[in-house]
């Protein structure tokens, strides 16, 4: 199946691939790195800060509740207190520890929900592209331009990475260790543009995501989700389906590539005769 695939879209898929010639790979996983990848738009940036923030937060608790705990035990065994008190309760403490934790919940609440509404409030698209998720690639369609095209992960039903996927990694512009993370073909857009994504699935629930980008969203067969993001940085930024949707799950990456307006109108019209709907 893979290899058939990958015939159907033959020499038109390499022709789409010289788009963004020597763009720099941005939005992938690091070896032995931790933490988020570089943030590619204003609600990656959001995301990054809150969960900042919230690490701040929970790093306090933790440390309070640690140091009151060790502070009780200390103070309160059996040796150094060998007359317990007799009380049962203590209002001004039950009212302290039910206001205090209501408190930190609203503070924190003003602070997510509103980047929880800027992720779900969708904008006017400059751009707008359908993908249904498959199992196991991808379709896109972009929905004003009479585009579409499957993309399948290069090496894709060929086993573990072999000369012949190395060659065609390169061929494509990519390297070894972007093996399992490129694509034959593209989602290209230009930078600065607002783009709309109208996601569903085909078959069973897949899920769209671009970690870069700030991005997630399931695609469900029979409904139709949307997303939105405005990449600010021109390069390549890779995402993968993060929805166990069956055997190939591992196998169904995404490949974004962000150029200038000026390459984005001139892949558009190879697009248009490469890939019509």
């Amino acid at each position: 199946m893979a290899a058939s695939a990958a015939a159907l879209i033959g020499s038109a898929a390499f022709a789409q691939e010289t788009v963004g010639a020597g763009l720099e790979i941005i939005g992938q996983p690091r070896d032995g790195a931790i933490g988020w990848q570089p943030a590619a738009t204003e609600l990656a940036r959001d995301i990054h800060w809150l969960d900042g923030m919230l690490l701040v937060i929970i790093t306090l608790i933790s440390l309070f509740v640690t140091g009151l705990l060790a502070w009780v035990v200390v103070r309160y065994n059996s040796k150094a207190n060998k007359t317990p008190a007799s009380f049962t309760h203590n209002s001004p403490l039950e009212v302290a520890w039910t206001i205090v934790p209501i408190v930190i919940l609203v503070f924190i609440g003003a602070f997510s929900l509103p980047v929880l509404f800027k992720q779900q409030e969708i904008p006017e698209a400059d751009i707008t592209i359908k993908v249904t998720g498959y199992q196991w690639y991808w379709g896109y369609e972009y929905v004003d331009e009479g585009i579409y095209f499957d993309s399948f992960m290069i090496g894709y039903g060929e086993g573990n990475l072999n000369a012949d996927i190395e060659e065609r990694l390169v061929e494509a512009g990519y390297g070894p260790e972007q093996f399992k993370l490129a694509t034959d073909t593209s989602v290209v857009v230009p930078v600065g543009a607002t783009v709309v994504m109208q996601v569903t699935g085909a078959d069973v629930i897949h899920s769209w995501t671009v970690p870069a980008f700030g991005v997630k969203q399931d695609a469900v067969p029979g409904r139709l989700a949307q997303l939105w993001f405005a990449a600010e940085q021109e390069g390549i930024y890779f995402g993968q389906c993060s929805e166990l949707c069956g055997k190939d799950h591992a196998f169904m990456p995404i490949t974004v590539k962000v150029v200038s307006q000026e390459e984005y109108d001139a892949w558009l019209e190879t697009a248009r005769e490469d890939f019509p709907v």
